[in-house]
């Protein structure tokens, strides 16, 4: 067997990618492993409610941050600390997959600061989006606003060699288009929170940052363009 057959097919992918797939992934073994009795005694039951309560992006206390005039540190923590929490197993294996696809397909053009930067940011602007557009009373969890920023880096990487090229640069939104189809569908069937605001948010976020985090920046783009 080769070298290249023998690596592992996570080398691929940037070690900030998969730090945020194992936080993700982390922090919800644990409380599943507290909700079997495994880890934690009795009171461990209680720590995925206790950390909603305390880490979980509530609208309700950005609206008071921004009445009272005051913005402790814990409390803005919750910006970014809500997208490493989830619903469930199932919903925590699904971002972590996500964030691994999609991270890798970004960190392979981007640096790592940069990578990272088009999760976290996009996860602030997303929950400032569904608090203000939608003032709801449900907190919002996981970390889907974060890899819709990542489909937004993504696309704009597409919409970039599109141009390029000089094919039809629309395609670069058929992913973003049909994932908010899916999500729609399985709104109207299921009932939904009006989270999707996050996500389109959290979209437009990575993929207008992507214009000043790509290798060479503006400029870059700037020559791409006049070329097409």
């Amino acid at each position: 067997m080769s070298e290249h057959e023998s690596q592992s097919p996570f080398n691929a992918v940037p070690p900030v990618v998969v730090a945020l797939a194992v936080f993700i992934l982390g922090i919800e073994c644990v409380f599943y492993l507290a909700e079997q009795g495994i880890i934690g005694g009795p009171a461990s039951i209680g720590w995925r409610l206790a950390a909603y309560q305390q880490y979980a992006f509530s609208s309700d206390i950005l609206f008071w941050m921004i009445e009272t005039g005051r913005w402790p540190v814990e409390q803005l923590l919750r910006f970014v600390s809500y997208l490493f929490l989830h619903g469930n197993f199932i919903h925590a294996g699904f971002a972590a997959v996500m964030v691994l696809a999609l991270g890798k397909m970004v960190g392979e053009v981007f640096s790592p600061l940069a990578t990272l930067v088009v999760f976290v940011v996009p996860g602030i602007v997303g929950a400032l989006a569904y608090a203000l557009i939608l003032q709801p009373a449900a907190p919002l969890l996981g970390a889907f606003p974060g890899v819709y920023g990542f489909i937004g880096a993504f696309s704009f990487l597409l919409w970039v060699r599109l141009r390029y090229v000089g094919a039809n640069q629309m395609r670069a939104f058929s992913l973003i288009g049909g994932l908010m189809f899916i999500q729609l569908v399985f709104g109207l069937l299921f009932g939904g929170t009006g989270d999707w605001v996050a996500d389109v948010a959290g979209f437009a976020t990575g993929f207008g940052l992507s214009f000043f985090l790509v290798p060479g920046g503006w400029a870059r783009i700037r020559e791409i363009i006049r070329r097409g």
